[in-house]
C-alpha cells in the first residue's frame, strides 16, 4: 500500500490541519452567504435594486470560480503554500475595500476580487488533502473538511443576522477581512509544503494542457463533475433566492431569516456526516443515488406544498430534504473525482470547483427574471437542477464505474 505524506503526521498536528484546512474552505460559504442577511440594509444604503444586489452576488461566485482556475494549476507548478498565502491576503484586502464601497460599481468589482482570493482555500484545501492522505484515510478527510466546511453555510447567516443589528453592512465586511487575515496567520502557523518539489509540474504551457486533457479524459470525474456543479446550482437557487422570498415575500426580520437558514443548513451538515459514514458500507456511488433522489423529492415537494399552503414553516421540510440530499452527494463526489488525479489534483480541484461556482453564478440571475411572489421560481430551479444532476449520474458515472476505486 502506497504511504503517504500526512500518514507520518501525530495525531495532534493532523487536527491543526483539518481545522485550518476546513477554516480555509469555510472561507468561500462565509464570503457568500454572510451578507445574505444584510441585503435590504445594502440596498436602502447605496440606492439600488434586487437585481443590482443579485449581481453583486453572481460577481463573487464568478470570482470564485475563476480564481480557482488560476490557483489550482499554479499550485501544481510552485507549491500550495505560496499561492494559498497570496489570495488569501488579496481576500482580506478586497474585504476592506468592499467594506469602504460607496456605490454599487466598486461594490461588485470588489466583491469579484474578493471571491478570486476566497478561491485559494476553496481549491488548494481539497488538493492538500490529496497531497497528504490516499485510500480510506482520504475519504475521512475529505469528511471531516466537509463537516467543518458544513458548519459555514450554518453559521455564516447566523453571524451575519446578528451583524445587521448591531452594525451596518460595512461591519460584516469588516468581520470577514478579520476572518481573512485570521486565516493567513493559521497557514503562516500550521500549513507545511505539501506539494515536493520532484512532484511539481514543469514549465510551459503544455505540461499544464496535457494535465488537462488527463483529467477531462476521465470519463468518472466529467461524469461526477457534472453530478456536483448541477447539484450545487440547486443549493445555489436556494441560497441566492431565500433572503428574498424569506424577508420580502413572508416578512421574516433579519434574524428571522438567518434561523430559517441555518435550520435548512443543517440538512448540509447532517447530509455529509451520513455520506461520509455510509460510504464506506454502501459505497460512494449508491450515496449519490440516494442523494440525488432525495434533491428531486425535495424540489418536487416544495412546487407541491405551494398550492396547498401560504406560509414559509412548510416549506422549511422539504429545502431542509433537498439540503440533506446535497450534503451526502459533495464529499463521495470529491473522493470520486479527485481518486484517480492525484499528480494532477491541483487542475482536478479547480475544474471541479470551477464548474461548481459557474453554474451557480448562472442560476441568480436566471431566477431574478421571474418577479419573486412565491416559493415557484426558486423551487423549479431547484428541481431542474436535480433532475439534471440525476442524469448526469445515470447517463455518464454509471457507465465508468469500473473505474471506482481507492487509491
Amino acid at each position: 500500500m502506497e504511504r503517504h505524506l500526512g500518514d507520518t503526521y501525530s495525531r495532534r498536528r493532523k487536527i491543526a490541519i483539518i481545522a485550518t484546512l476546513g477554516l480555509l474552505t469555510g472561507l468561500g460559504p462565509f464570503t457568500i452567504d454572510m451578507y445574505l442577511p444584510a441585503f435590504p440594509s445594502l440596498k436602502g444604503d447605496l440606492g439600488i435594486t434586487d437585481q443590482q444586489v443579485q449581481v453583486t452576488l453572481s460577481a463573487t461566485v464568478i470570482g470564485f470560480a475563476l480564481g480557482q482556475l488560476v490557483i489550482g494549476p499554479l499550485s501544481d507548478r510552485v507549491g500550495r503554500r505560496l499561492p494559498l498565502v497570496m489570495m488569501s491576503a488579496l481576500h482580506v484586502l478586497a474585504s476592506v475595500a468592499v467594506a469602504m464601497s460607496v456605490n454599487v460599481e466598486m461594490l461588485t468589482a470588489m466583491r469579484a476580487l474578493q471571491g478570486v482570493g476566497a478561491a485559494g482555500g476553496a481549491v488548494v484545501a481539497m488538493a492538500m488533502a490529496r497531497d497528504l492522505f490516499g485510500g480510506r484515510r482520504l475519504i475521512t478527510m475529505m469528511s471531516r473538511l466537509a463537516l467543518i466546511n458544513g458548519l459555514a453555510p450554518i453559521l455564516a447567516p447566523l453571524v451575519g443576522s446578528w451583524l445587521v443589528t448591531i452594525t451596518n453592512w460595512r461591519g460584516v465586511f469588516w468581520v470577514l477581512a478579520a476572518y481573512g487575515a485570521a486565516v493567513v496567520a493559521l497557514i503562516s502557523l500550521f500549513i507545511v509544503e505539501t506539494r515536493q518539489p520532484h512532484e511539481r509540474t514543469a514549465g510551459g504551457l503544455a505540461p499544464l494542457f496535457a494535465a488537462y486533457r488527463r483529467v477531462l479524459g476521465d470519463r468518472l470525474f466529467v461524469g461526477v463533475w457534472l453530478v456536483s456543479a448541477l447539484a450545487f446550482g440547486g443549493l445555489f437557487s436556494y441560497v441566492s433566492s431565500s433572503s428574498v422570498l424569506l424577508q420580502e415575500v413572508y416578512q421574516l426580520s433579519p434574524r428571522g431569516f438567518g434561523t430559517v437558514f441555518a435550520i435548512c443548513s443543517v440538512g448540509v451538515f447532517l447530509g455529509v456526516q451520513f455520506g461520509s459514514r455510509m460510504s464506506p458500507r454502501i459505497g460512494a456511488l449508491r450515496i449519490l443515488v440516494l442523494g440525488t433522489s432525495l434533491m428531486l423529492i425535495g424540489g418536487l415537494a416544495l412546487l407541491a406544498v405551494d398550492r396547498v399552503s401560504d406560509g414559509y414553516v412548510a416549506l422549511v421540510p422539504f429545502i431542509f430534504t433537498y439540503t440533506f440530499g446535497f450534503g451526502q452527494c459533495m464529499p463521495n463526489a470529491q473522493v470520486l473525482a479527485m481518486q484517480n488525479h492525484r499528480a494532477d489534483s491541483g487542475v482536478a480541484a479547480s475544474l471541479m470547483g470551477a464548474l461548481n461556482m459557474g453554474v451557480a453564478a448562472c442560476m441568480g440571475p436566471v431566477i431574478n427574471h421571474v418577479q419573486m411572489t412565491s416559493v415557484v421560481p426558486m423551487a423549479t430551479a431547484m428541481l431542474a437542477c436535480a433532475a439534471a444532476s440525476a442524469l448526469a449520474l445515470w447517463a455518464v458515472v454509471m457507465p465508468a464505474r469500473g473505474r471506482v476505486v481507492l487509491v
